[in-house]
């Protein structure tokens, strides 16, 4: 006589949870066909028929999986009728539920969440937003990093189209110019700038097979430029659909100086460091005397020379961080 077997309850629920999902997969497979078949032309396509045409349909596919995944796996969180205020713990009955886009590399998701409002704090939220991490934004943070990944190389404007092209959506300069501030927030240039080891290789490659140590030149400039305090960010409040009225903080022209350290390679160069803050000059001073703390420039092993325009302060500064180092003025 045989053994039975036993299965656990939890092996068993899981497992039925999986054949759900398989099931909900191919129904979505199915009516993504459906859109494909309606789209084609040729019975006899080219590759680069088929791909063009999957390519246009391929967010539309995506998104509809991450939905189909998304939505029986927080099946407990879209169905939650409370919970507690973080802040006064209340216990909290759940409004009727609130629906909202967000927009992925893999296309628009659609999130169907509880509302929750306390009245004691006067805020609402959504759990289901925090459980799944969702951003304050539309943009979620694949989109924002995708963004921010192609500023640093190429002008606001291409850097729109090409993640337009990557994602499909499209976005527009100042959008991108918004989203790289943003990713950017907090980050200093120690966050984002070569290691000490990595500017010691780019002077050991440069300095390769010469007779005189290489030059590293400090270049220091600055101009005016307008600007307005953080608080002009931050949403007001205020009743809707009134008239607007006239802004209560008041600009400022501020001196933005750009700082960057390079070596001279024959007819080209190879950048070390820079940094473009809009310090006050004490804040620009301690800035260079980070830099020469940090010992990231090997001083040792190469020739200093500092080029800056006009302003005796910027020069103050860059005498005191190399006092031995040649000086010019910047044209």
């Amino acid at each position: 006589m045989s053994c039975a077997e036993i299965i656990a309850l939890d092996e068993v629920r899981a497992r039925k949870q999986w054949d759900t999902l398989r099931q909900q997969l191919h129904t979505r497979f199915d009516q993504w066909r459906d859109v494909w078949e309606a789209r084609w032309q040729k019975p006899e396509p080219t590759l680069a028929d088929v791909t063009a045409t999957v390519g246009a349909l391929r967010q539309q596919r995506t998104s509809g999986v991450t939905e189909t995944i998304i939505h029986p796996t927080y099946q407990g969180e879209q169905r939650r009728q409370h919970t507690r205020c973080p802040t006064w713990e209340p216990l909290l009955k759940a409004r009727p539920p609130v629906h909202r886009s967000v927009e992925t590399m893999l296309g628009t998701v659609e999130l169907v969440r509880p509302d929750f409002y306390c009245q004691l704090c006067s805020r609402g939220f959504y759990p289901l937003d925090d459980v799944l991490d969702v951003s304050a934004g539309r943009l979620q943070r694949d989109v924002q990093q995708a963004a921010a990944s192609l500023v640093p190389a190429v002008p606001y404007a291409t850097a729109a189209a090409l993640c337009g092209d990557r994602s499909g959506i499209a976005l527009s300069s100042e959008r991108m110019h918004t989203i790289t501030n943003h990713v950017a927030a907090g980050l200093t240039v120690w966050d984002v700038a070569p290691s000490r080891e990595e500017i010691e290789r780019r002077v050991a490659a440069v300095a390769a097979d010469r007779f005189r140590r290489p030059v590293v030149g400090l270049g220091m400039d600055g101009a005016y430029v307008p600007t307005r305090p953080d608080s002009a960010r931050e949403p007001r409040e205020g009743q809707r659909h009134k008239r607007a009225t006239r802004a209560r903080w008041r600009g400022q022209w501020r001196d933005a100086t750009g700082v960057r350290w390079y070596l001279l390679a024959g007819e080209r160069i190879v950048h070390l460091l820079s940094g473009h803050p809009v310090p006050t000059e004490e804040q620009h001073g301690e800035a260079l005397a980070q830099v020469k703390k940090a010992g990231v420039i090997p001083e040792a092993h190469v020739r200093l020379c500092g080029g800056a325009d006009g302003a005796e302060w910027r020069w103050k500064h860059g005498q005191a961080l190399c006092p031995q180092a040649r000086q010019g003025l910047a044209d």
